[in-house]
């Protein structure tokens, strides 16, 4: 491990910001990497010619590249720093995003995107790690709800970037859109970021974390149970508001971009009620609450083709997705300065592993069931989560 050679006292607040945002953007970058090959699938499928499965097992490659790569570099934050992680991870993601722009045939476009998502999956941890590094105990909640701004911020860039780009000039050009956000996003932490200070560490210094107590395991349980509803309403709200409620896709689309936005915000407002509260779980508890509540209430309102089932699944899609900032930010303090990157990995793991599995699952219940109780089951799982959330242990922040 490379010692601290930074004072924490010579890092001005403006400088920690600055840090927090090209964090942020670091981990946008990989979500454009990630995700918005997703957003290549109808021309892939209308103008390239391949079938809807082939179009589909593309576009999962960098999500099966993230999954086998977050706890390796947890591990490699853990014991080399973070910032040499951040500049690997974005260099490597330039690299292979524009192999993949340059790439002929599906296998070799399967194999870059593979390896670029799993070079994306650098900014999970390590960024995480620089906010709990660099902020106080106090501020840490808002900051991470900012950091975790960069899912929903990447989303966004790569629905109007990528999309745009692969419908007028082609899969191939598209592919440049993550490379050269990478490359930038590179170049910011290279400017900005320094690794947080840490104690030196000594033999015994750092022990494992998931052998003192059943901490961290439950919050991973909590956060497994939450993300299934977050994935039902984000992958099928569009469709319930076309389908069942007969609105148009632009204006079912509009709405989806502000239950978005709104969620990036309440990540931020929950985080920062954390701090106030000198406490994640307590927080974290009440999301649970609510968001049991809310996908319960849609259900019954959906079921009765209520009106009011809109504002509902807003509510809904704002609601699951505000526990991520708290969870995550539970998870890096508990774990220390020696082990959070790898938690960080486990807990981004089980969420990517559960929210694959949720979709599918999602479908075929709407499918028999409908969406009404769809929804009203789902709702069960916040209530069961809150269960989980742990009531003792927790360090109070100060």
């Amino acid at each position: 491990m490379p010692a601290n050679v930074v004072d924490p006292l010579s890092v001005s607040e403006s400088r920690r910001w600055a840090m927090l945002a090209a964090s942020t953007f670091a981990q946008a970058a990989g979500v454009v990497a990630n995700n918005g090959v997703a957003y290549l699938i109808p021309t892939l499928h209308r103008h390239e010619g391949y079938s809807l499965s082939t179009a589909g097992a593309i576009a999962a490659a960098p999500s099966f590249g993230v999954m086998a790569a977050l706890v390796g570099w947890g591990w490699l934050a853990d014991h080399r720093g973070e910032r040499v992680v951040l500049l690997a991870g974005a260099g490597l993601t330039t690299v292979f995003s524009a192999a993949a722009a340059l790439s002929h045939g599906v296998a070799l476009l399967w194999l870059f995107l593979f390896l670029g998502g799993a070079a994306s999956a650098a900014a999970n941890s390590a960024s995480g790690r620089v906010v709990v590094g660099w902020f106080p105990p106090h501020r840490r909640g808002l900051a991470m709800g900012i950091r975790q701004m960069g899912q929903p911020m990447g989303m966004a860039i790569a629905a109007v970037t990528i999309a745009l780009v692969a419908a007028h000039h082609g899969v191939h050009a598209a592919l440049w859109v993550p490379a050269i956000g990478c490359l930038v996003a590179a170049a910011a932490v290279a400017l900005v970021v320094l690794d947080p200070p840490r104690p030196p560490r000594r033999a015994g210094s750092a022990p494992n974390p998931y052998r003192q107590d059943s901490y961290l395991a439950r919050i991973h349980g909590v956060s497994v149970l939450l993300v299934v509803p977050q994935f039902v309403i984000g992958t099928f709200m569009l469709l319930w508001l076309t389908d069942a409620r007969g609105w148009s896709t632009g204006a079912a689309g509009a709405l989806v971009a502000v239950a978005n936005i709104l969620g990036a915000v309440g990540r931020i407002a929950v985080g920062h009620l954390s701090d106030l509260a000198g406490n994640r779980m307590g927080p974290l508890r009440w999301v649970a609450v609510a968001a049991c509540a809310v996908m319960v209430l849609l259900g019954i309102t959906a079921g009765l083709d209520w009106v009011v089932a809109v504002p509902l699944i807003v509510l809904a899609s704002v609601l699951t997705v505000a526990d991520n900032g708290l969870a995550f930010t539970a998870v890096a303090e508990r774990a220390g300065p020696f082990w959070s990157g790898r938690a960080l990995g486990l807990q981004n793991t089980a969420q990517f592993l559960t929210a694959a599995a949720a979709a599918p699952i999602g479908g075929l219940a709407i499918a028999h069931l409908g969406y009404a109780w769809t929804y009203v089951l789902t709702g069960v799982l916040p209530m069961l989560a809150v269960g989980l959330v742990p009531v003792r242990g927790e360090r109070r922040v100060s």
